[in-house]
């Protein structure tokens, strides 16, 4: 098997005999050498304390006389929230279990960037298995915002850190953002656009995210991006489902939808509630989605045998940040009890 995304942290974590990944110090000790966390040279004495007591024993509990002895009340408040997001993980004990509480619970606060770790880790170890590039770089989708471009029949999807970037520094570097400065004119960098034809050279460069992925209904984008919902839904729930993209809503008895992003189930409420979409609101949808599942039983009575619609949108700035989390607390799953 090839290697990719070592910055998940899958290396940190040990595998359960049901295949979700469970909380281990090693995990726990990453966030805590966070930029926020990990203390520096004018740190206080306590701090550097507190910190020691934490690399050594990750569980330690940490009571909030001792985060009020921190000299520096920022760096207090960083502890209370990264600590707050470990007792989470160490309650539930795995990465699944703690990640699918947090939106069913609503119980904890989870900083956005943590949230786009786990989900980066869960799909790591999902995906360990794939040997498809084209998969793997549609699953970042899920964990990591795209810039999308529509234009002269593509829709061009890269990722939004790496052409913020780039932007700024024209691939160059500390050397661009100089060159930038001194008004020198930059030349214009282009991302590789990952193909089924050149989806090797995705393996070298699977922590950089910096190829672009064509998600037109004709191109294998939106269709790897299916291949990603079905192995999520299967890995949370032990449920079979056959997700396939379509180019539109044909359904007389429209039962269920679900939006993977917040504009998605804007547009998706409209077209159920019989609502004509806007030729601006046409353009920002991306993709549609069927989504059956493979076993009726696994499905609330009154919806088996039907559809569930699921769809991508960007919104009105050309962005797309796909909310997986939807996945897992909208669809009319039948109840366990």
């Amino acid at each position: 098997m090839r290697e990719f995304w070592k910055s998940a942290g899958y290396h940190l974590v040990e595998p359960t005999k049901n295949g979700w990944l469970r909380v281990t110090p090693d995990l726990l000790r990453a966030y805590f050498t966070r930029p926020e966390i990990h203390p520096v040279e004018e740190s206080c004495a306590v701090e550097h304390e507190l910190f020691e007591k934490l690399m050594e024993d990750p569980f330690t509990e940490i009571d909030e006389a001792d985060l009020k002895r921190i000299a520096d009340s920022d760096t207090a408040d960083n502890y209370r929230v990264v600590l707050g997001f470990r007792d989470h993980l160490k309650k539930h004990g795995t990465v699944e279990a703690a990640y699918a509480a947090i939106f069913q619970e609503g119980s904890v606060a989870v900083p956005p960037v943590f949230l786009d770790q786990l989900v980066h880790l869960i799909l790591r170890n999902i995906l360990r298995k794939v040997h498809d590039p084209v998969r793997l770089r549609a699953a970042e989708l899920f964990f990591r915002e795209q810039v999308v471009t529509v234009e002269n029949g593509t829709v061009m999807i890269a990722d939004s850190e790496i052409v913020s970037m780039l932007s700024e520094t024209g691939g160059l570097g500390g050397l661009g953002a100089l060159l930038m400065e001194s008004g020198t004119p930059m030349r214009e960098v282009a991302l590789d656009v990952l193909t089924e034809e050149n989806a090797a050279i995705y393996w070298d460069r699977s922590d950089r995210f910096d190829t672009a992925l064509d998600f037109r209904f004709t191109q294998p984008g939106p269709d790897a991006f299916a291949r990603v919902v079905e192995a999520w839904v299967r890995h949370f729930f032990n449920t079979d489902v056959r997700v396939q993209p379509v180019q539109k809503i044909r359904d007389e008895h429209w039962s269920w939808h679900v939006g993977l992003d917040a504009e998605a189930t804007t547009i998706l409420n409209s077209l159920y509630s019989g609502e004509e979409l806007s030729e601006a609101d046409n353009l920002r949808l991306l993709s549609l989605f069927r989504l059956d599942f493979e076993n009726r039983s696994n499905v609330q009575a009154d919806l088996r045998g039907k559809p569930v619609w699921l769809a991508v949108a960007m919104s009105k700035d050309g962005k797309l940040r796909v909310k997986p989390q939807n996945l897992l607390v909208n669809l009319p799953l039948a109840s366990k009890s």
